[in-house]
């Protein structure tokens, strides 16, 4: 069964169990309309670059998102996103692939303690670390964030999930005018387990992978942009041999109505995929640590943005270092309920060997509606 066909039943027994859910006699509209949200997400691009030696120059679909969240009771909601990109790797190499990136019920919970808004989510769900580096840094159109990007962590993956605010949340004016995701007065948390392989991989081993996130926002009466978080995760790898990974992970994000600062620092072995090992007999885990440093000046009533970003990566094998260095830089119009057209140029270059530099420059439309 192919990709859209998986889909479609699987939203087909979503809406059938909404359906049977319901124990009052509204009719099948109300049923279906009631606490019912569509949004799409769109990255289209034309890039023009360099990669291990052969030029491009290509108009292409970096990502589109289908949304569809849907409240079943009080307490209880589901949510289906639909992921479409070109397949670059597999059989059908340059056709555009349909594949679920979330499907899970969500079950909110009453405040208690200093948790507050806590939720579980089940199924095809969010991990820790991603979503909420992706709600500060808001340029996942330029390309996959520091620790995703070289392998260490995957966005989503089957599983369980536990997530809460620390304290009540932020003024409105805060939420405004800087950044409304996250947003407990001390912060958040995130802990969950899951398969370990990611949401478009199969489940290679029995082993599961832990994940979790800490983020304290020590000085929120006089500075709530500043936010302190540690990210760790740990498991095997999604191959046979099941090879050990793990790493930590300090980020420190700083965010203003003019501006975005972000610093993470990363040690670790391994990774998930089970690809980071020295060699196929021991399948011992490669050491690995990095570092990312993101900026992002709003000027014109942020209107307009001026970004840069640098990763530095390091991975130590047996036979030597293999060390890289991305460079990224841009300038962002911002329209229409977080929509940008982005222009921006990427360099990677690959220390301790004697690869080229690999490069791209791209005019890229990041469409919400």
């Amino acid at each position: 069964m192919n990709s859209y066909r998986l889909a479609l039943l699987i939203a087909m027994v979503f809406l059938f169990g909404l359906l049977h859910g319901q124990t009052d006699k509204k009719s099948l509209d109300s049923l279906l309309l009631t606490d019912l949200t569509i949004d799409m997400q769109w990255f289209l691009a034309h890039q023009i670059g360099e990669n291990d030696g052969e030029k491009f120059n290509e108009f292409t679909l970096k990502r589109g998102y289908v949304n569809i969240k849907k409240g079943i009771s009080e307490k209880l909601s589901g949510r289906i996103t639909t992921d479409l990109t070109v397949d670059e790797e597999g059989d059908g190499k340059g056709d555009i692939e349909i594949r679920l990136k979330y499907l899970y019920l969500k079950y909110q919970l009453e405040k208690f303690l200093f948790f507050h808004q806590p939720h579980f989510e089940f199924g095809l769900v969010h991990r820790p670390w991603i979503d909420f580096e992706q709600s500060v840094n808001d340029y996942r159109v330029e390309g996959q964030m520091f620790l995703e990007r070289n392998d260490m962590i995957n966005s989503a993956d089957f599983g369980v999930v536990f997530m809460a605010l620390l304290g009540d949340e932020l003024d409105e004016e805060y939420q405004k005018n800087i950044n409304d995701d996250f947003p407990g007065k001390y912060g958040s948390f995130s802990l969950g387990v899951f398969n370990g392989g990611g949401y478009h991989a199969l489940e290679n081993n029995n082993n599961k992978t832990l994940e979790s996130r800490l983020t304290l926002r020590p000085l929120y009466q006089v500075f709530p942009g500043l936010q302190f978080t540690y990210h760790a995760a740990l498991g095997r790898g999604n191959i046979e041999a099941e090879p050990h990974w793990h790493y930590q992970s300090a980020y420190l994000s700083l965010e203003t109505r003019y501006s975005v600062v972000t610093l993470e620092g990363y040690n670790g072995k391994g990774n998930y995929k089970g690809t980071a090992i020295q060699d196929t007999l021991s399948y011992s885990a490669v050491p690995q640590k990095g570092y990312s440093v993101f900026g992002e000046a709003k000027l014109f009533n942020s209107a307009i943005s001026l970004i840069g970003r640098y990763d530095d990566f390091s991975l130590a094998y047996n036979s030597g270092t293999q060390r890289t260095q991305r460079f990224i830089t841009g300038v962002a119009y911002h329209f229409y309920k977080g929509s940008k057209i982005v222009v921006d140029y990427e360099r990677i270059r690959y220390r301790n060997s004697a690869t080229d530099d690999d490069y791209v420059l791209e005019l890229a439309l990041e469409l919400r509606f």
